[in-house]
């Protein structure tokens, strides 16, 4: 697949005229055909249903059963939910967690591949000496408990930083991916030995990395290098590649697609910008030998988990990325055009809270968990 290598002026062009447009739209109820970025018809016939009671910061959602998920709780718990009458069930004996800011039990992924066993994966921040690291736990549910548990992989990344863990989970084929943040320590983001700011690949079944990366002396379990706090990944059915996003600092979120020994730049290519303002290095936002981003924000949005969306229920989303927002509360529908963005929608915004996860049913129905105190289980339908 060759990617279309877009400057930073030509997005720039592309955001002020779909900016332009969609403001027309909101305002005026018309489709502006001049500048090529005609509004997708949505319809507005959505409708929703928060199922069973309240979570405490749920962070990630997979499908268990036709009629079950699992939903992770930041603090350390996980629970079976069942979507006919939102009934839950706690699941037992899971992993002590590092529940510090960011930190905690966060993604769950089921491989759907598994067959009645129904394995398990569990991305994590565990307490260890000198401070916590993203780990991997997989195991099996036997009615309440989590058994079989077994850690595939643990960071060497240590940190007693309590932000930016990353922790966003993928399978494909036999492999494993997971996702790892810089803890706070940007410059580590490019040390090809640390954890830090990467895409893992391991065997899903042992963890093994033997003669998974024998290219640019990185270490065999990484995949990719560069990232900030990638907290989405999600892999292209069309394609079966993986896209991830990720969090900039002020400005500067990415989607970006992984491939083997890519460096993504974080932090010496970025469109974000420090905190308190001001450039970040020499404000690059390309070079050679880095991967430039398919898709960014400025103003940041604070993407989370996302989808593919391929089912029929909702015609206007069908081969489009949804993906959440945590700063604006959202779900944002990016249109696809020859398989790479080109423009995006903003649709729910503050009707959920800050959505931390989404998934899709295989009745094309959306589930979305919100990240607040009293987060809760979404369904959106039609």
């Amino acid at each position: 697949m060759i990617l279309l290598k877009i400057q930073p002026e030509e997005f720039l062009i592309m955001r002020l005229q779909k900016t332009l447009c969609f403001k027309v739209i909101s305002f005026f109820s018309i489709i502006i055909s001049v500048f090529s970025f005609s509004a997708p018809s949505f319809s507005q016939d959505f409708k929703f249903k928060k199922i069973g009671k309240s979570f405490s910061h749920p962070w990630g959602i997979t499908v268990y059963s036709d009629n079950e998920v699992l939903i992770t709780e930041r603090s350390g718990s996980l629970f079976k939910v069942n979507l006919e009458n939102g009934s839950r069930r706690k699941i037992k004996s899971l992993p002590m967690v590092f529940n510090v800011r960011q930190g905690g039990l966060l993604d769950i992924l089921v491989d759907q591949n598994s067959g009645s066993k129904k394995t398990v994966y569990i991305c994590y921040s565990s307490q260890v000496a000198n401070g916590s690291s993203t780990s991997l736990l997989t195991g099996e549910i036997k009615e309440n408990e989590l058994i079989k548990k077994k850690v595939l992989f643990r960071a060497n990344n240590v940190s007693d930083s309590g932000v930016h863990f990353g922790c966003r989970l993928a399978i494909l084929g036999n492999k494993i991916f997971m996702s790892i943040g810089d803890r706070g320590n940007r410059f580590e983001a490019q040390d090809i030995k640390s954890h830090a700011g990467s895409i893992i690949r391991i065997n899903k079944i042992n963890g093994s990395s033997q003669n998974l990366n024998n290219i640019n002396s990185w270490s065999p379990e990484l995949f990719t290098k560069g990232h900030r706090n990638p907290q989405g990944m999600a892999v292209n059915p069309k394609t079966n590649e993986i896209w991830v996003n990720e969090h900039g600092p002020k400005g500067g979120d990415e989607i970006n697609i992984i491939k083997l020994g890519k460096n993504y730049g974080w932090p010496i290519v970025t469109f974000g910008e420090e905190y308190w303002g001001g450039k970040i290095g020499q404000g690059i936002t390309t070079l050679e030998g880095f991967e430039d981003p398919i898709w960014y924000w400025v103003p940041s949005i604070a993407p989370s988990g996302m989808t593919f969306y391929n089912k029929n229920m909702f015609p206007e989303f069908k081969g489009n990325l949804l993906v959440s927002s945590l700063k604006f509360k959202s779900i944002y529908v990016i249109e696809l055009k020859n398989g790479m963005p080109f423009k995006e929608r903003v649709l729910f915004k503050n009707k959920f809270g800050r959505i931390r996860d989404i998934e899709q049913l295989k009745d094309g129905s959306i589930l979305i968990i919100s990240d607040e105190k009293n987060g809760g289980l979404y369904k959106i339908y039609r």
